[in-house]
């Protein structure tokens, strides 16, 4: 035990002083060592809750979103399983409580190739019951698009079939899904938090909510996430890039007009892989500006707020900030009804959809304001109907091993003429005809698609399919195959329309197949003869080749047109399995689903 220390006789205090200080020092040092009360019993913790979390992801998006949603679920005492949808097995179903399912949707209300596995175990006949679960599913989805977030309502409606409980309505978010995801998700927790476990006795049936008639409705009150750091350039950041190459990649004499795009990323801190695409935020031509501001009858001088509350003039915001070509249905209906147009307003009826797609395309805003002459709107009325501009996410064309400090882009400059006017492609007519090299700056973000990638295993055998632009990751493929020394065969099969000015890369491809990078170059050119030739066609003819380097764990990809090429392929891809593999149709089916599964059929569609 330590003495207890005293004051000198010589320090400069009284008696009375001093002998106060004495005995403070003397109680002080007496509670010092005197031994420690005993820690009051803590409660034991208590048992983190599962929560299973699948999704269904062709360009990240939803995979992006389930990995915040698995970091919060940790973050509030929840012991969070994060698969993609296809590794999702009936075992993990028939054993979660909980279950969140996060997906967009690919072609017409399909599933992403990530989870059309999953999608065909839940919709078998042999499907477990699921009467034990609460789930909830959050789509992401394109409103231009007919079955807007399809997969997401699919999903929704097959588990509560199977006996599970919703325990949130379907969330559905457009291509501009941050405010609206985020909503969701915060809304979810004290709904999950509430689902009976080992911890509170069995759960309570909770009715099947309703779906909201919009995502921006009382539950899903916007709450945009947090700015990011001027440093960390994102969707929400997009880094200024310069351009510096503008090359013409058809010869004269072609129908079209492609472009290769070299970008710097100098300084930008942004870095992708084979296989990422690049999203692009264009700026909407100043010529349709004008235009669209005349048929309004407006200066473009009234001043507006932007989608994040900063004021601009409304010439600005139709050049920056919204949608000023796909005409919104919101706005052509009240157009119709302004103008008493009642041709257009019988298309509207809901069973004339057909007839109304018909009308609207090729029309932008211009052409649909002239078909209602009298329709006069404010411009706070106008751009009330107006949705936010996007970005366009374009494949990647470059290795960064290859290129550094580079990014590098194919793209296809849409041009053509309808209903009397010259138009083009939003973002590729930009790019091509009005960004000036090193000058403009050129909005861009890196996509990460982690359903697109080369085998891990170098020596595993490639099979590259892309027609047209499809050709742009196949590019950036076969560069970081010869950077990393990868020695698996390369199989690139490209097509368009006529070999002597549509052959894309064709220096490199040739040069390529000769130094034995490519070992195999099919080429389908569908208009150097009289019947048509394509891709497809050339696995038909390849047939015995194909299933062999299958058969060899060959890695399949496909890129390019998801609505004729790619389902044109995917049922050759079938018929071959079928036919050179001695496969019935159902059999064939397993075989790409489990090709799928493993991630040796991959898709870059759109």
């Amino acid at each position: 035990m330590q003495p207890v220390p005293c004051l000198p006789e010589n320090a400069p205090f009284t008696p009375e002083q001093r002998a106060w200080m004495n005995g403070f020092l003397a109680g002080l040092f007496s509670n010092a060592n005197a031994a420690p009360p005993a820690p009051a019993a803590l409660p034991p913790a208590l048992p983190a809750r599962p929560l299973l979390i699948g999704y269904g992801s062709q360009t990240g998006s939803a995979h992006g979103l389930a990995k915040r949603l698995a970091k919060a679920a940790e973050q509030r005492g929840f012991a969070p399983t994060l698969k993609e949808l296809n590794a999702v097995t009936s075992a993990d179903l028939v054993t979660a409580a909980r279950c969140v399912l996060l997906t967009s949707t690919w072609g017409d209300g399909d599933p992403p190739d990530n989870a059309v596995g999953f999608w065909s175990q839940l919709s078998a006949a042999t499907a477990p019951r699921l009467d034990h679960m609460a789930f909830a599913v959050l789509g992401l989805g394109d409103k231009n698009y007919a079955d807007f977030c399809g997969a997401a309502k699919k999903f929704n409606e097959r588990l509560a079939q199977l006996g599970a409980r919703r325990c949130a309505p379907l969330g559905e978010c457009d291509v501009d899904y941050e405010a609206t995801a985020h909503a969701w998700l915060e809304a979810l927790w004290p709904r999950l938090e509430s689902v009976g476990d080992e911890r509170s006795g069995p759960a309570n049936p909770e009715p099947i909510l309703p779906a909201p008639t919009s995502p921006a409705g009382p539950e899903f009150t916007p709450q945009p996430p947090a700015p990011p750091s001027k440093a960390e350039y994102s969707r929400a950041n997009p880094f200024p890039a310069r351009l510096k190459t503008n090359r013409r990649l058809n010869r004269a004499g072609s129908q079209k007009d492609t472009r290769h795009f070299e970008l710097t990323l100098a300084d930008s801190g942004l870095s992708y892989e084979a296989g990422d695409a690049l999203g692009v935020l264009p700026t909407n031509c100043p010529a349709l500006v004008e235009e669209l501001l005349a048929t309004l009858g407006h200066s473009g001088d009234a001043v507006l707020p932007n989608s994040t509350g900063t004021p601009a003039p409304l010439r600005q915001l139709l050049a920056t900030a919204w949608v000023i070509t796909a005409p919104p249905p919101a706005l052509v209906k009240e157009a119709a009804t302004r103008a008493a147009n009642s041709e257009l307003l019988a298309l509207l009826d809901p069973a004339r959809k057909p007839d109304l797609d018909q009308w609207l395309y090729g029309r932008d805003l211009v052409d649909v304001l002239r078909a209602c002459p009298g329709a006069a709107f404010t411009p706070a009325e106008f751009t009330g109907y107006l949705r936010k501009l996007q970005p366009r996410l374009y494949s990647i064309s470059s290795s960064p091993k290859a290129h550094p400090g580079e990014v590098h882009l194919t793209v296809a400059a849409v041009r053509y003429t309808a209903h009397g006017r010259a138009k083009g492609g939003v973002c590729s007519s930009w790019l091509a005809d009005r960004v000036a090299l090193g000058e403009t700056p050129v909005p861009v973000f890196v996509q990460t698609a982690h359903g697109f990638r080369l085998p891990q295993d170098l020596s595993r055998p490639v099979i590259m399919i892309g027609p047209g632009t499809g050709i742009a990751p196949f590019r950036a493929f076969l560069e970081e195959r010869r950077a990393t020394g990868a020695t698996g065969s390369n199989w690139l099969l490209f097509g368009d329309q006529q070999r002597a000015c549509d052959f894309l890369y064709e220096e490199e491809l040739t040069a390529w197949s000769q130094d034995g990078l490519l070992t195999r170059l099919d080429l389908a050119f569908s208009r150097d003869q009289a019947a048509k030739i394509y891709v497809q066609n050339r696995l038909e003819e390849h047939a015995g080749e194909l299933w062999h380097w299958l058969e060899q764990g060959a890695h399949l990809y496909v890129c390019g047109d998801a609505k004729r090429m790619a389902k044109d392929v995917d049922a050759t891809l079938h018929q071959v399995i079928a036919t050179a593999g001695g496969k019935t149709p159902e059999q064939a089916a397993a075989y790409v689903a489990a090709l799928k599964t493993a991630k040796r059929y991959q898709r870059d569609v759109y």
